[in-house]
């Protein structure tokens, strides 16, 4: 078997997919420079995430003692776990390294971020979240995208007609 071949199936891996996406992050923040973090999840935690039993509406970062934590994350018990299921709402620790870590923290003490949680997927076998550096909008700010999104479907829709 050749490298190339090996190579492309590491990257197929099963499960390697977008488990959950918070579609308010967009509506809701100014979304900045994402960073990729490994989530430490309970063993039936692992296996609600991989049935899409996930919500990030809501969810953040906050950075606590040089760690960062992800908060406001819910994920469901598992249906068939015992007397050591999970509690749905704990803070979930994210892996990350000294460096970015210190960075995120000088950049939400001096920029008023915050960090929001957009997605979380499976990379080879491994949970991970897509975090953003993101500054709240206004309510005005809303109406601008919401009158972006109305204009870009009228256009499409005439392109479609027109053609």
């Amino acid at each position: 078997m050749s490298k190339k071949s090996k190579k492309k199936k590491k990257d197929n891996l099963p499960g390697s997919a977008t488990v959950a996406r918070n579609r308010k992050a967009s509506f809701d923040f100014h979304l900045g420079k994402e960073f990729v973090a490994g989530i430490v999840l309970q063993g039936t935690e692992v296996k609600s995430v991989r049935n899409g039993q996930v919500q990030l509406k809501g969810a953040y970062a906050k950075v606590i003692d040089g760690e960062v934590f992800l908060f406001n994350c819910h994920i469901s018990e598992y249906a068939f776990g015992n007397r050591y299921n999970h509690e749905p709402l704990r803070a979930k620790k994210l892996l990350l390294n000294k460096d970015e870590i210190f960075k995120l923290e000088q950049k939400i003490k001096l920029n008023n971020q915050t960090l929001v949680a957009s997605k979380i997927f499976f990379k080879r076998n491994y949970a991970k979240v897509l975090l953003h550096l993101a500054e709240g909008k206004q309510k005005g700010d809303k109406r601008e995208a919401i009158k972006k999104k109305d204009m870009q479907r009228e256009l499409a829709r005439d392109a479609s007609n027109w053609g």
